[in-house]
């Protein structure tokens, strides 16, 4: 039996299919925050020293100004969101309650990106250290993501308790590895060296365009913490807690990694093409010895730490989809004793470690982090622009909703938030001729994408918890009781 509601078909499901599709609950707040840091914190250690290549200091400076007024509306938003609709599909739950079924799956397959192509970033980055402390050539860096895929995946799959006590850990060894390194950066800073030899704004204007999307690296994945809605204990209360004290964290971080990573030795221009950045300041603050290397493979951590947890992001967001319908069912299967969503973590690392290889295999002047940055955030700014939308609708629309918490910018922050991921949207087109390439493929991925939901998919939708909160026969929770108004 089946039915017809807004151009989709729902079907019923054999009995037993959501206890196929089950989590654990498992994290607090603590755990919340963890995960969010712990996601985005690579961003410190590699990513956001390209936009130096066009930006300069300046420009990536005032870019990362831009980016982070821009993650305030956007956090405030989701956070306000997250707690009145506790679903594991985050920015997909948030649309369809909002814009509908296909608002939902245009939103959610941004957002599938987005996250399915950050952790190949954060992989090229980890084999980029592992390759400049053992020596190993440019040959080696797809074993070194392969085996990182392996490892990182499989502990996702051993367990939620297991996946949030590791990202509490990584996260804080990260945090500790960075502390180290803004104290003994200080003594080293000198403005000149962060102006380099072509200037304050070497691109003018174009630079600051040119720098948003590696800006957006200190800060891309914060707004993953919603998918851990099914498996938090009390997600009304501590997810916008982890977000916002997430947020704070990150933007601290942003600043003192920028300033002082720049303006040491061997300085702007140096750090522009690489791919390990700190590495070097870790060089200048501890000499060339073995003490750099050490600290060098514990700056790793940072790397794994997002690795880790955008790894989790993307299981859990691919496993919402499908649970629903939008991808493959078959995706959304957990496993029988762990509670993990062991088919999307795999399906999902194989895409990812796929296209990092090919744009290896391909080659190019440009860094292949560099290039899967600008991939990864093309779906980022779509999510984000259209989580706006949603919020903006949901204001609207539903205003007697019950929202536990509410953003203290309200609507203006969502529309400046929107304004400026419209912007970051429109210079990825606007920059350097391979980016312009690579985006423009990612533009015909999320097509075909597009394509697959109108000619397949929106005919084998499933009332999963966050469709039926949307069609107002379930509770903010997934359950069967009553729909808010």
């Amino acid at each position: 039996m089946s039915e017809e509601r807004k151009g989709v078909r729902y079907e019923d499901v054999e009995d037993g299919y959501f206890e196929e599709r089950g989590l654990r609950r498992y994290a607090g707040v603590w755990s919340l925050w963890a995960l969010g840091v712990g996601a985005v914190i690579s961003g410190d250690f590699f990513g956001w020293n390209f936009g130096l290549a066009d930006g300069g200091f300046g420009g990536l400076l005032v870019a990362t100004g831009i980016v982070t007024v821009m993650y305030l509306g956007l956090c405030f938003s989701i956070a306000e969101m997250s707690a009145a609709l506790p679903h594991t599909g985050g920015a997909y739950s948030f649309a369809r309650s909002a814009m509908g079924p296909w608002g939902a799956y245009v939103t959610g397959l941004a957002e599938n990106l987005e996250y399915v192509l950050t952790p190949a970033v954060i992989v090229v980055g980890v084999g980029g250290y592992l390759g400049s402390v053992f020596g190993t050539g440019p040959e080696w860096a797809p074993a070194w993501w392969a085996g990182c895929y392996a490892l990182f995946v499989g502990l996702n799959v051993v367990g939620v308790e297991t996946s949030f006590r590791f990202t509490v850990l990584v996260t804080f060894l990260a945090l500790g590895v960075l502390a180290v390194f803004w104290v003994g950066a200080i003594p080293h800073f000198d403005w000149e060296v962060a102006k380099g030899s072509r200037g304050w704004f070497p691109s003018g204007a174009m630079g600051v365009f040119a720098a948003m999307p590696f800006a957006i690296w200190f800060f891309l994945a914060i707004e993953e913490l919603p998918l851990a809605a099914e498996e938090a204990h009390d997600p009304v209360r501590d997810l916008p807690r982890g977000i916002m004290w997430g947020l704070a964290t990150l933007i601290v971080a942003a600043f003192l990694t920028l300033f002082l990573a720049a303006g040491i030795p061997p300085g702007t221009d140096a750090l522009a093409s690489s791919d390990e950045p700190l590495f070097a300041g870790l060089q200048t603050i501890f000499g060339q010895g073995i003490g750099a290397k050490v600290l060098a493979l514990l700056a790793v951590t940072g790397l794994i730490a997002s690795f880790h947890s955008i790894v989790f992001a993307y299981g859990r967001q691919i496993y919402s989809l499908s649970r629903a319908g939008y991808f493959p069912r078959w995706l959304s299967l957990t496993h029988p004793k762990r509670k993990t969503p062991h088919v999307a973590l795999v399906v999902g690392a194989l895409i990812g470690y796929g296209v990092a290889y090919l744009i290896h295999a391909l080659g190019s002047d440009h860094p292949v982090g560099a290039v899967l940055l600008n991939m990864a955030v093309f779906g980022a700014v779509i999510a984000y622009a259209l989580q706006m939308v949603s919020y903006l609708l949901l204001r609207k629309r539903r205003p007697d909703m019950e929202r536990p918490y509410r953003s203290p910018l309200g609507s203006a922050g969502a529309v400046v938030a929107l304004l400026i991921a419209l912007a970051c949207l429109v210079g990825l087109f606007v920059v350097d001729p391979v980016y312009q390439l690579v985006v423009l493929a990612t533009a015909v991925w999320y097509l075909l994408g597009l394509a697959y939901f109108q000619f397949f998919a929106r005919h084998k939708l499933v009332y999963s918890p966050e469709e039926a909160f949307a069609e107002g026969e379930g509770g903010p929770d997934g359950s069967d009781g009553p729909a808010e108004p």
